[in-house]
């Protein structure tokens, strides 16, 4: 092991092969995005200058086709042909397929099929950078077109924003289509999808609230809960509402897909369903520990950084686990400025931040390359800071060397005192297990985990506690009163949450007239189920119009649902000039 100078001196008491995995947005109304027609004009003046090249697909058709299983309409075809545009594939489709083929999940391609064809609903587990997020909805679309009768799209649930954008928009790259056509995404906000749409992307949250209005989800044949093993409140009310609509539609078909091994419960929760299991391209993870426990793992953190890209002579690119917004921002200027100050000899850093707030533009330049080699040879190095959006949810090629603290923000509810905290809590075993993966997804790599051996073995859970278990469940059973659930005593929970909360959120839908005194949806509290709010929120914005003070209470409403981070001064002249003049509170009066 690597001799690591400084005050963070890690013993190499442990090696470990660690599993990889691929993600809590909540989510509200659509809002549909203009089709850029310059665009779609554009691509297809592209594809028409194609037509006469060579474009002579270098796979095997038969493979693409699956072999020795009932027909599918393949998405490879020989003639070059895009069965989605009818217009011939362009080059870049052939660069990108070379890439897919690859991929460990396409060794699974006849297995997967087959499965799908003879099984209502099924799990199927596959490590991080096996390829399941990208391909296995496209087959899912090979298999609905080759079905008679209506074509029924396919969607694919995300618990996180960041993912289902840009898992969209590179699924839309393989396809060979423009994004928001054939395939797009819907998160709260924004919907970028059309009528021709056949496989979107969307939060959790969002094909929730499209049950609410289609219980029986008519519009889709298959259905993807992606990354069920983050168990976040709406996959979970997901899954329990999944299990009643497969019993109405003998069509549907329902995959749950998991990072981690342990998927036992979820076949056991699908009526004992069939298990799949994809291995991804995992390389040896060497784990470091500190010897004695970190004072502040913020600081520890940013001498581990400097100290491995100083002292490490190999190549590779290092990806920092952080809690939030506020910690990421303030390491990435710290770890700049420490750098800058070492001098011109040492090799250029690119430091890029990453959390679900941050506009996907600035999100997509985690996969740029690094600074290139200096003429004196200091290696160039790209670190990506990052909360635990990059734990399972996206995969960053070229990381070698992981640092992690060890902590992570969690949503705590109090129902006694029906207060909602985020607090930054430890992570799980599994958790740590999946950091320690994004080192060896593509050669051997590092993970300093800036906790003792001890810490981890005695001190951590196994997994990480379901959200249902520790949320406000107010909106969850405003949801599900709007499904038409009445029964939520009886309901089949995953994991069923303590009673005391449940009947907290009953005595507070109540109180709020959401509830009538018989425990059934009020006028009110359908419309309240319409807003992707807390019900206090909800409640406030619709008496508003009765009081003339919609303006005022959307502001406030806003504020109070909406990340206090989001308002940054570096971004925000107003909040600049009322730092500068020492002016308190200043964010808010600049609201209005």
């Amino acid at each position: 092991a690597p001799d690591v100078p400084g005050d963070h001196d890690y013993d190499s008491r442990k090696k470990s092969t660690a599993a990889e995995g691929t993600g809590g947005d909540r989510d509200g109304h659509r809002d549909d995005r203009p089709k850029d027609r310059d665009r779609d004009r554009d691509r297809d003046r592209e594809r028409e200058r194609d037509k006469d090249k060579d474009l002579r697909p270098s796979v095997n058709s038969a493979l693409l086709a699956g072999v020795g299983l009932p027909p599918l309409k393949p998405t490879i075809f020989p003639q070059g042909i895009n069965p989605f545009t009818n217009l011939p594939h362009t080059p870049r489709y052939y660069e990108i397929l070379k890439k897919r083929l690859l991929l460990p999940v396409w060794e699974y391609k006849e297995r997967f099929t087959d499965i799908l064809i003879r099984h209502q609903s099924f799990v199927l587990v596959g490590e991080t950078g096996s390829g399941k997020t990208t391909q296995i909805p496209q087959w899912c679309v090979d298999y609905m077109r080759s079905l008679p009768g209506p074509k029924r799209g396919v969607a694919c649930t995300q618990p996180r924003r960041v993912a289902a954008m840009s898992v969209a928009q590179r699924v839309a790259d393989e396809m060979d289509v423009m994004l928001g056509q054939e395939v797009g995404y819907s998160i709260r906000f924004e919907d970028c999808s059309s009528a021709k749409t056949i496989l979107k992307y969307m939060t959790d949250g969002m094909l929730l609230r499209e049950a609410m209005n289609d219980p029986l989800l008519e519009r889709y044949g298959v259905i993807i809960l992606d990354e069920a093993h983050e168990r976040t409140l709406a996959t979970d009310i997901l899954m329990g509402v999944l299990k009643e609509v497969v019993r109405q539609r003998s069509d549907l078909k329902v995959i749950v897909m998991s990072a981690t091994l342990d998927a036992g419960k979820f076949q056991i929760y699908f009526d004992n369903c069939p298990l799949l299991t994809i291995p991804g391209r995992t390389h040896p993870v060497e784990i470091f520990y500190t010897p004695e426990p970190e004072r502040d793992y913020l600081e520890a953190a940013i001498r581990t950084v400097i100290q491995i890209h100083m002292c490490e002579e190999e190549e590779g690119d290092l990806l920092l686990f952080l809690t939030g917004q506020e910690e990421i921002d303030e390491a990435c200027k710290r770890i700049k400025r420490e750098i800058d100050d070492l001098g011109p000899e040492v090799g250029d850093i690119k430091i890029i931040p990453l959390y679900s707030t941050l506009p996907p533009q600035q999100q997509q330049r985690i996969f740029e390359p690094p600074p290139p080699r200096k003429p004196n040879g200091a290696m160039g190095r790209k670190v990506v800071v990052s909360t635990n959006i990059a734990e399972t949810s996206l995969t960053i090629d070229g990381v070698v060397f992981v640092i992690d603290p060890g902590f992570a923000k969690q949503k705590v509810y109090n129902p006694r005192i029906r207060v909602e905290s985020l607090l930054v809590t430890a992570i799980s075993k599994a958790s740590a297990q999946q950091r320690a993966g994004r080192a060896g997804r593509t050669r051997p790599g590092k993970c300093f985990r800036l906790y003792t051996e001890k810490a981890y073995k005695t001190e951590m859970q196994d997994n990480t506690y379901p959200e249902i278990l520790r949320s406000n469940l107010g909106s969850v059973v405003l949801q599900l009163k709007k499904l038409g659930i009445d029964d939520l005593v009886h309901f089949d929970f995953m994991d069923p949450p303590a009673p005391e909360t449940l009947m907290r959120a009953l005595e507070l839908l109540n109180y709020l007239a959401a509830l009538n005194d018989d425990g059934d949806l009020t006028e009110l509290g359908s419309m309240m189920a319409e807003f992707p709010l807390d019900p206090q929120l909800a409640k406030m914005v619709i008496a508003s119009c009765d009081y003339n003070c919609s303006n005022e209470i959307l502001s406030i409403t806003a504020m109070l649902s909406g990340n206090s981070r989001d308002r940054d001064a570096n971004q925000n002249p107003a909040l600049q000039l009322g730092e500068a003049c020492n002016i308190p509170a200043t964010g808010l009066l600049t609201v209005f």
